[in-house]
């Protein structure tokens, strides 16, 4: 059997695979780099070689700085003094969760924002009376840390796969704030839909009952004590408030050193796990416990991925038949409205991670043959895979936000408007970076 059918048979299962998930995903990546390498189609010294890639160690590097300042205390302390500012104003409450939430979701996982921000938005919610809602405020916060991890670099892991992409394939790099050209107004357009229209829509559609209380037992107990005259604020240790200076100044730290360049992204975000571990932010423990190895693989084996695909010429024959569907006089804006599309529908249905592993290698071979910007296509993408909100298996942060008891008919509904609102927003964006 020729090669370039071999590898697209391989890539077709896989994607079953994916969307099924009869595998987890991060052991439908391994076999597909298997088998890619037992079909004989990439070298057996290669087809893990994506793990040394730079993009690894920077996806690793800040899962462990994220992990640090959540776990010093310093991510539930911006919660608390949230709460003390909205009181039982649940509008207002939700813009103010929504102000933290998007700058630790630019520049931290946006999965680990939504595990965070969870618990502090229920236990607010716990003490407010029934003036606050799980089912009026979870499905913001994913929606949000979604839409905010795709403005950066490192917000979450499509951005990453598509740098990793770009460079391998040579087409050069994307900056670290370069999403947010289309990226930002989408936001901001969500900003103003969970606020306005989304806000009356989730209180007139989601019409079931609220979900039992999730606030673990100290958080009840805290809700149920009452107020004591005179009593201060929490005490934290000197040793507690210096971790939560040092976690702070690490995130400063590898920002500034991805902004400037010190050293590749790679090097920077190791430095700083390094630090958090050295500083007793994080236990060495903890970090192999909370890493989230499934992102750490799928985002090494999607360069075998990629490697299969061009080395077998498969890659080449699906992009010759797309060009063919898609006729003679295709514009780079049209190509990057199509693969947004593919992208968008293909996201709310498996892993974003999945989904920028398999689409991203084969738009690089689509854009590069036709001569236009394989960055640009590569954006578009990765913009594309991060408004994904109609379902609750898109992303992990939406899969979270289950938890305030929605049906999966609620997210068609609130999410699938705004998922089609920042489709045309984004084509309509596209031309800023073409």
């Amino acid at each position: 059997m020729e090669p370039s059918i071999t590898a697209i048979i391989i890539i077709v299962v896989m994607m079953v695979l994916y969307v099924t998930e009869l595998l987890p995903i991060a052991a439908t990546s391994l076999l597909a780099c298997l088998a890619f390498a037992v079909a004989g189609i990439i070298d057996f010294r290669d087809v893990f070689s994506g793990f040394g890639n730079d993009m690894v160690f920077l996806v690793a590097g800040m899962m462990v700085v994220g992990d640090a300042l959540f776990e010093t205390g310093v991510a539930g302390l911006i919660g608390k003094r949230i709460v003390s500012l909205t009181g039982s104003n649940e509008r207002a409450f939700i813009a103010a969760l929504i102000v933290v939430i998007i700058p630790l979701s630019m520049f931290l996982s946006n999965t680990a924002t939504v595990a965070t921000m969870l618990p502090i938005a229920a236990s607010a919610i716990a003490v407010s009376g029934g003036k606050l809602t799980k089912k009026n405020t979870y499905m913001t916060i994913g929606m949000v840390s979604v839409a905010g991890g795709g403005l950066t670099l490192v917000g979450s892991t499509p951005q990453l796969i598509a740098q990793g992409i770009l460079k391998e394939g040579g087409y050069g790099s994307i900056g670290f704030f370069e999403f947010a050209i289309v990226g930002g107004p989408i936001l901001a357009l969500m900003v103003v839909f969970v606020l306005t229209i989304g806000y009356r829509m989730m209180k007139r559609v989601f019409d079931f009952p609220e979900q039992a209380d999730p606030v673990p037992d100290a958080g009840k107990a805290e809700a149920k004590k009452p107020e004591v005259e005179g009593a201060g604020p929490r005490k934290y240790s000197r040793l507690t408030v210096l971790r939560m200076c040092i976690s702070v100044a690490v995130l400063v730290f590898c920002v500034v050193g991805f902004i400037a360049g010190l050293w590749t992204t790679g090097v920077v975000a190791m430095a700083g796990a390094v630090i958090c571990i050295i500083t007793g932010c994080i236990s060495q423990e903890n970090v192999f416990k909370k890493l989230n190895w499934t992102a750490v693989v799928v985002l090494g084996c999607s360069f075998g991925v990629a490697a299969g695909l061009e080395q077998s010429g498969a890659g080449r024959m699906i992009a010759h038949g797309m060009l063919g569907l898609l006729g003679d006089n295709l514009t780079p804006w049209l190509l990057c409205a199509v693969l947004a599309f593919v992208a968008c529908i293909l996201s709310n249905f498996m892993s974003s991670t999945a989904t920028a592993a398999l689409l991203v290698p084969i738009a690089a071979l689509v854009a590069a043959e036709l001569g236009y910007n394989v960055k640009a296509v590569a954006i578009a993408i990765a913009v594309a895979i991060n408004i994904g909100y109609t379902t609750p298996i898109s992303t992990p942060p939406m899969t979270m936000t289950l938890s305030a008891g929605y049906r999966f008919k609620d997210y068609v509904k609130v999410g699938g408007l705004m998922n089609l609102l920042a489709y045309l927003s984004a084509i309509a964006l596209f031309p800023l970076i073409l």
